[in-house]
């Protein structure tokens, strides 16, 4: 039974959410406020939660501090925004704040259930976007094995699912790491955005391209010298992105 913390501040929303979760299947955990959540996340019982669902509009310390300082704990724990208008500039400081997903309310209950289980899958240490076993564990240049790959300092371990830049581990949320994993199976091959929302979020049903900008502007904040101007994953203008260096 996965285990889902849900951070909303408007009692009747929670309840509701709650209730549509636990009859999907779901074990719940709620917060009122970010500082709850942060502090049912730091106690013992908080290894237990697979993913949080978090409101942006929270009383005190707002969503996008909690997403900040959820990141700052771990990498691993996907993270699902709540926003209740839409509005294009907290999406987007939303999702360059760590969050792996969003869904506008007022929502219904398949839509994120939907998100929920995508967003499982892509946690998961096997499944699609190049991880070894799938399709993307192919095509890598340099005959490289399927096991690892090296690109300009750049080592990335398919199998165990690491990767390092001149020896430096580089800790990447699931959803990067998916990411850069499905780009670097084919070096040099432009990906557009809605083949990377269908192999990395599994969006079939959404074109929502802000989710791939900005992962990408996370990954380059980790792995390129100077992220302006990448060498790993670049930008081809009108048509998407690709992995280098070319």
């Amino acid at each position: 039974m996965p285990h889902v913390l849900l951070i909303e501040d408007d009692a009747s929303v929670r309840d509701g959410m709650e209730l549509v979760l636990r009859r999907h299947g779901y074990d719940v955990d709620t917060a009122a406020t970010g500082e709850e959540a942060l502090a049912l996340l730091d106690a013992p019982a908080g290894a237990k939660i697979e993913l949080a669902v978090l409101d942006l509009m929270l009383p005190g310390m707002d969503g996008f501090e909690v997403c900040r300082r959820i990141r700052a704990r771990t990498t691993t724990l996907p993270v699902i925004m709540l926003t209740a208008r839409g509005d294009d500039h907290d999406i987007v400081t939303g999702l360059e704040a760590g969050a792996d997903d969003y869904v506008v309310k007022p929502v219904t209950a398949p839509v994120l259930e939907a998100r929920i289980r995508a967003a499982l899958r892509r946690a998961e240490p096997s499944g699609p976007a190049g991880v070894p076993g799938s399709a993307g564990a192919s095509g890598l240049a340099g005959g490289q094995s399927s096991a690892g790959a090296g690109f300009a300092g750049l080592v990335i371990d398919r199998a165990g699912l690491t990767v390092t830049k001149h020896g430096v581990l580089i800790p990447l949320p699931p959803t990067e790491l998916r990411l850069l994993l499905e780009l670097s199976a084919s070096p040099g091959r432009v990906f557009s955005r809605e083949q990377l929302l269908a192999s990395v979020w599994d969006h079939t049903f959404l074109g929502d391209s802000r989710l791939v900008d900005a992962a990408v502007g996370r990954l380059r904040a980790k792995l390129e010298d100077v992220p302006a101007k990448p060498r790993y994953v670049q930008t081809v203008r009108g048509f998407g992105y690709r992995f280098g260096p070319l």
